[in-house]
């Protein structure tokens, strides 16, 4: 489960071509890569699943439903790969370079605070995201060129300075190969752009992707300030490479330097061992093979590597790792489907007066577990509470702890001067606000996404096993084959990455100086606008931590509900699932004697087949 924070998803040589046919493309993942391969088997089987499941009828829908919820899912998971690096430092002609196309702008002036999301589309395309919520869809064409000049409009510091047009995130689409095999790559504004307070940005953005790319280059080969943002980023990401760019500027023998240089930097200042890997490329070369379709300058230039071990590996890697876990939950929902199909044969089979009192013992054993399911409810109202409580108190600390800094600046600004000069403290607090509340609502972020990941992980287990009393104590009942799932289907909410900026408040007003300070004496005077101060600070605090405080209460409100409400989704699937089956059975014997013998061949048709793909589907795992 992820709890989604307010501030808020090697097939050899590479082609050049950007038009090569992606069934080309399919068919060589599918010789070559045994990954892609099993999770077109499994896309195939889960078809199969749904088929038996839409020829058994009405009582199985829920079943079939679920099947092809799995089934989208397995289909549309995408790789996240975010692109980070300071100002100059290549990414966009990197990222170029990985697509074929000069798409996204490049300037000697820095981009604005805007990240840039780039998918697979059949045409290019762009739409831009508002900070305000709207979307502009402006741009639909076939020339990359065009479409470079169009996001230059939204995402350079020349057309779009300070970021004045209120732009959120750019989305992009590309109909590169690379694209349509999942990948999206993600240009974040990252350090070096124009407000400072983006490398907080960036840094709560992250643990949302899948991996990191570390741009640097020779021009210095690396920089304290760098460092310092890669010991964060490696805080909070679980894949992090490191790319050399402009390469075509060094000598071999000063290539080799750079690279020692900078693993041993990696070595002492960030704890990364000797043995890390280097990716030496030049993307401006790798661009101009890629647009020629050199196919030798593309691997002279270093980005075949790029492709092949950061992108292609990894994104086959989660490819691998989400079929399995896929897998898994097929099988728990098939292994639902044939219990109720096991339950439905033996109450056509069972003599009536057997089958009642079998249905009696059932209510029961539901009686009990739903005075387990209300106290289960009890107790995650009880976390929800705790959840806020622990809220309260966060946002209590933040309270004292954002006025302790920012009332320290005040009095550091004003220590020169016999009366405060509020201009200069303005300035200083509209660059120390941002970064102070956006480093701090990440810290919230992930405190909050912890403890309420382990609260749901409790109340899943528990869920789990009353579900499992429900199935177990029908099988018995019905002496009917039934083997606990390895997995369920847990509450989860899934999202692919967003990016969210927030307008903190810093703004001082500018008060007169009151007509009779000016005849007090300088120590009075100076006592009196402090303490002006010090009020408009209180109001700078209060409002900058309601805007952290109210969006994550509301995030935390919506989460529980949603939760509690799939606890009784799965209660009632389980119960109605299983007193269906025998109900049916029973008004099936009761009232249509002469068609039981039909509905028992074609129940124990259904099972026979969803029991071979069972077995099939293990087999992938």
């Amino acid at each position: 489960m992820n709890i989604i924070p307010p501030w808020t998803e090697l097939e050899g040589s590479f082609v050049l071509d950007n038009t090569l046919n992606h069934d080309a493309i399919q068919t060589a993942s599918t010789r070559t890569d045994p990954t892609r391969s099993q999770t077109g088997q499994l896309a195939h089987l889960i078809e199969r699943a749904e088929h038996v499941l839409d020829a058994v009828g009405a009582s199985c829908t829920s079943f079939r439903e679920k099947l092809s919820i799995l089934k989208e899912r397995l289909e549309e998971e995408r790789f996240h790969l975010a692109v980070l690096g300071q100002f100059k430092r290549g990414k966009s002609t990197l990222l170029n370079a990985l697509l074929g196309d000069e798409v996204l702008p490049t300037s000697i002036l820095p981009l604005t605070s805007i990240p840039t999301f780039i998918e697979y589309g059949p045409e290019f395309k762009a739409k831009v995201i508002l900070q305000s919520g709207a979307d502009i869809d402006l741009f639909a064409n076939e020339s990359p060129s065009q479409l470079a000049d169009f996001l230059a409009e939204y995402v350079t510091e020349e057309f779009n300075p300070g970021n004045r047009r209120g732009v959120l995130e750019v989305k992009v689409e590309h109909p590169s190969p690379l694209l349509r095999r999942g990948v999206v790559l993600i240009d974040t504004p990252g350090i070096g752009s124009t407000f400072r307070h983006n490398t907080e940005a960036t840094l709560n953005f992250l643990p949302q992707c899948d991996a990191s790319l570390f741009v640097v280059s020779p021009d210095p080969p690396i920089t304290e300030v760098e460092i310092d943002f890669l010991r964060q980023v490696l805080s909070k990401t679980t894949h992090t490479f490191f790319v050399l760019n402009k390469i075509d500027y060094l000598a071999d023998d000063e290539l080799s330097k750079a690279v020692t240089f900078i693993k041993k930097v990696l070595k002492e200042h960030a704890g990364i061992g000797e043995a890390v890997r280097i990716f030496c490329v030049s993307a401006r070369a790798g661009l101009r093979a890629r647009q020629s379709g050199d196919e030798a300058g593309w691997v002279k230039s270093g980005m075949q590597a790029v492709q092949e071990h950061l992108i292609d590996f990894l994104a086959n890697q989660k490819s691998s790792a989400l079929r399995q876990a896929i897998s898994r939950k097929v099988l728990a929902v098939i292994s639902d489907a044939m219990l109720q199909i096991g339950i439905s044969l033996e109450s056509l089979r069972m003599p009536v007066d057997q089958l009642e009192e079998r249905m009696r013992l059932l209510k029961s054993k539901l009686d009990e577990v739903e005075t387990q399911r209300m106290a289960q409810l009890d107790v995650l109202e009880g976390d929800r509470k705790r959840m806020i409580a622990l809220l309260e108190e966060q946002a209590s600390a933040l309270r004292k702890k954002a006025r302790s800094r920012l009332v320290e600046i005040v009095r550091q600004a004003a220590y020169e001067h016999i009366v405060p000069n509020e201009e200069e403290i303005s300035e200083k607090l509209a660059e120390t606000v941002p970064i102070l509340f956006e480093r701090e609502l990440g810290e919230l972020s992930r405190v909050f996404e912890k403890k309420v990941q382990e609260v749901f992980e409790q109340h899943n287990r528990r869920s789990d096993e009353l579900v499992d009393g429900i199935r177990k104590a029908a099988a018995e009942l019905f002496n009917v084959s039934y083997n606990k799932p390895e997995e369920h289907e847990g509450f989860e909410i899934k999202r692919r990455p967003y990016w969210v900026t927030h307008q903190w408040s810093y703004s001082l007003s500018l008060l007169p100086e009151n007509f009779f300070d000016r005849f007090l004496p300088s120590r009075m005077r100076r006592s009196r606008a402090m303490r002006r101060l010090c009020s408009q600070i209180e109001t700078i605090v209060m409002q900058n931590v309601e805007n952290v405080r109210w969006p994550t209460l509301q995030n935390l409100e919506d989460t529980f509900r949603k939760f509690a409400a799939e606890i009784d989704k799965r209660y009632s699937e389980a119960e109605s699932a299983t007193r269906d089956a025998i109900e049916t059975a029973y008004s099936q014997r009761k009232e249509h004697a002469e068609a039981v013998e039909a509905d028992i061949l074609a129940l124990e048709s259904a099972q026979n087949s969803l029991d071979e793909i069972r077995l099939q589907i293990e087999s992938l795992l």
